[in-house]
């Protein structure tokens, strides 16, 4: 497909550059943390709760301390803190004390001298249990009769946590003016993460405080926690993130309570401790996509104008609270669509349950609700007898437009052509005919077209206002090479190239004079966490900011060094203005910097733009910005096993002015197949609160899985707040991919798709009309 157009006089930002992350992994400067040795080092070992719900009554661990090679074990009583794990609330213990609430607790841990020993010592634990009643299902646990799973502290009333709303209009008037109504019911189950790399920190002392390298998304999140468990201030905790395998919001919280656990094996023992989960462990404790019941109700006049919505929505949380309410909150705002709604009535309820506790994965909380109001959408163009595609034009939010949370939408709204473009791209009515005449003459095989449309709030919105916000430091060095240091993260999404790109940019350098510092709690400025697809809008306006200083004054001794009274700088090279034949290299100008002690460096700040929002009625600003898409999915069921693949796939989004078109492509590309598997066959079991899962009978799609044709395209609605008019993209890919592809199939096999993933037996039923 065609290279996006890039104005003339961008000459870095727009343009695909080589990936720095990897060419680092190449050279071997970046190394996993399970590729980390220290002497003297242990091997840390979780001990956990057998049993959903219990009260501890008898914990012998003689026989795991005398097992050879055990080191030290480490119960509640010998945590020199608080025995917390604290990220939103400090409900969950980092060990359990008195009860246990999971199949999977850590109830104590121990270290020994190999990861060996380790394994087979926390197998002799004796653990003698009163099992207590325990509930499994969030609609069962709201119940007047349930058993108390949540902790009252962090609870709003019995096992919910959170309950959220949004009044805007009038429903009751809005159904009363609707010529269509249409209700449904949807449930989705887990999504692993399945990043390439498993959960792994080490921890060691260091200056009478404790050292953390680990594979991780948010390093001052895990300062933070092991700050709390071993009773120190922050300065006496330093992070590194090392090489990290993936994340997609599996490393956002979890690390926290790992680097808490290595942190108090290392104090204890006194020697350094690593941490590493198996992937077996590492399915069966770690947080998950959170399951849902939700529940719409949606009506249109019948030209197809949308006029209310009604939503009820459960997120089984998990029996800890972690990220539960921020992933609620984000399911709640973007429940409505990217759609003129003008009377919405939603309700959001996260439940405590004897399960594994849920937290952040791409897309954090909205693609429960997006496949939900998608399928709304195509029910409602079925009924009313409209293009799927056209309702949603309608119905799109444009400049000017209100949300459903009543925020004003004043720039940067692209939704409306990107699906012009994605109905353009797709050939979209020669290809529903294509389709139409391949479902008349072939008995065992039909083929389906299925759309989405997203809107995403970049940053971390109204709910955590304090957490949007990014410190950056530029540095050029005597020999004109430059260093970046921001406390955000690399994990294979291209941060550290993009980063990069925005200061060459600025600073009119060549990209491969520019450095990414490690990230390093006790040398990099708190940039916020690495998520909610804020890194490039936020971060990369932090790194714009010091750049842009730093500039100023390389000018200025640039003037003086070529003795002219303007000067123009790029590719490394500085002459004075309009002279281009007399440039000199930039290092010239940075030795003299140097010589004459200038200030070499620059301190930058960004904070996302205002944002309010009211709890009681669910309305204001939620966002400073919104990025948009339009998916479109073409594929084909086989009528007599059920099973599901796709053919073709458009998708193409807003996320404001790309910065590098390959990276671009690539996040899109990776989100459409994690929302393929999302969709078609990432199913994980569980039985009494116990996930049953492994590697062997997880199943993720493959390079077979992907389609044949994917299309990838950009509409540029420049963001004036972002750096170079960016926007957020990581996350939004997945969002639209899967509920495009649930909708192909509902159209496929002519009945509606309400439970993910659809399994072969699921749509084999829907086809038969079961």
């Amino acid at each position: 497909m065609e290279e996006i157009e890039v104005a003339a006089e961008t000459r870095i930002v727009g343009r695909t550059v080589p990936r720095l992350d990897a060419e680092a992994k190449v050279r071997g400067e970046a190394r996993y943390a399970d590729d980390l040795t220290f002497p003297g080092m242990l091997h840390g070992k979780a001990i956990r709760a057998s049993v959903p719900h219990g009260r501890i009554k008898r914990l012998d661990l003689s026989r795991v301390r005398d097992q050879p090679g055990v080191v030290c074990v480490v119960t509640p009583a010998d945590i020199p803190g608080e025995n917390v794990v604290p990220v939103i609330y400090r409900d969950m213990p980092l060990l359990a004390e008195g009860i246990v609430r999971y199949v999977g607790e850590p109830i104590a841990l121990l270290a020994a001298e190999t990861r060996e020993a380790a394994h087979r010592a926390a197998e002799l634990a004796e653990v003698e249990y009163e099992e207590l009643p325990a509930v499994f299902d969030p609609l069962e646990a709201i119940g007047p009769d349930a058993p108390r799973v949540a902790v009252p502290e962090a609870a709003e009333a019995g096992n919910v946590f959170n309950h959220m709303v949004i009044r805007k209009g009038d429903v009751a008037r809005g159904f009363a003016e609707a010529d269509v109504i249409v209700e449904g019911e949807y449930r989705v189950g887990y999504q692993e993460h399945v990043y390439i790399e498993p959960q792994g920190v080490i921890a060691f002392l260091e200056d009478g405080g404790m050292a953390i390298y680990g594979t991780l998304q948010c390093p001052f999140y895990v300062q933070t926690a092991v700050a709390a468990v071993l009773g120190l201030p922050l300065s006496r905790v330093r992070v590194v993130q090392t090489a990290t395998g993936g994340g997609f919001g599996g490393k956002e919280d979890v690390p926290s309570q790992l680097a808490a656990m290595a942190a108090v094996l290392a104090w204890v023992a006194r020697r350094p401790v690593k941490l590493v989960y198996d992937r077996e462990e590492d399915i069966e404790t770690t947080s998950k996509r959170h399951p849902a019941v939700i529940r719409y109700r949606t009506g249109a006049k019948r030209d197809g104008t949308l006029v209310a919505v009604e939503v009820e929505f459960y997120y089984n949380a998990g029996a800890y609270q972690t990220l539960s309410s921020a992933v609620l909150w984000r399911g709640l705002i973007h429940a409505a669509g990217p759609y003129r709604i003008p009377n919405v009535k939603m309700d959001a309820y996260s439940v405590a349950t004897n399960t594994v506790p849920c937290g952040a994965f791409r897309g954090f909380g909205s693609p429960q609700v997006i496949f939900a109001h998608e399928s709304q959408m195509d029910e409602l163009a079925r009924r009313l007898g409209i293009d799927p595609l056209e309702l949603r034009e309608r119905n799109a939010l444009r400049e000017g437009d209100r949300t459903a949370t009543d925020q004003l939408l004043t720039e940067s709204v692209g939704l409306p052509e990107a699906i012009r473009r994605a109905r353009e791209l797709s050939r979209w009515d020669g290809l529903r005919k294509e389709i139409e005449e391949f479902n008349r003459r072939e008995p065992f095989k039909r083929r389906g077209l299925g759309v989405s449309t997203v809107m995403y709030g970049v940053g971390m919105g109204a709910k955590a206002p304090l957490l949007d916000k990014a410190g950056a430091y530029v540095k050029v060095e005597a020999d004109g090479s430059v260093t970046v240091a921001v406390g955000n993260t690399e994990m294979g999404q291209g941060a550290l190239t993009v980063l990069a790109q925005v200061a060459a940019e600025a600073l009119g350098v060549r990209i491969g004079d520019v450095r990414l510092a490690p990230v390093d709690t006790s040398r990099v400025p708190d940039s916020g966490p690495t998520v909610a697809s804020r890194t490039t809008t936020v971060a990369g306006a932090a790194v714009l900011d010091a750049a842009r200083k730093l500039r100023t004054r390389i000018e200025a001794a640039a003037r003086e060094f070529l003795g002219t009274d303007e000067v123009e700088i790029a590719d490394s090279e500085v002459w004075p203005q309009g002279e281009p034949e007399k440039a000199v290299p930039l290092s010239e100008v940075t030795r003299w910097m140097w010589a004459h002690n200038w200030d070499m460096g620059a301190t930058g700040w960004a904070e996302g733009a205002p944002v309010d929002w009211d709890p009681e009625t669910g309305l204001g600003k939620a966002y400073f910005v919104y990025a948009y898409a339009c998916h479109i999915a073409e594929v084909e069921v086989d009528l007599l096993t059920g099973e599901t693949h796709v053919r073709r796939f458009w998708a193409v989004h807003d996320s404001g002015r790309i910065v590098n078109p390959a990276l671009a492509r690539g996040q899109v590309a990776g989100g459409v197949a994690q929302g393929i598997g999302y969709a078609l066959m990432e199913y994980l079991p569980s039985e009494r609160g116990r996930i049953e899962g492994t590697l062997m009978t997880y199943r993720i799609p493959t390079s077979a899985d992907m389609p044949e044709e994917l299309v990838i395209d950009f509409v540029e609605a420049p963001y004036s707040g972002g750096p170079y008019g960016a926007k957020g993209i990581g996350e939004v890919p997945l969002m639209a991919s899967h509920a495009a592809v649930a909708n192909a199939i509902s159209h496929a096999v002519g009945a509606r798709l309400r439970e993910y993933p659809a399994l072969p037996e699921r749509v084999l039923s829907l086809a038969k009309g079961g």
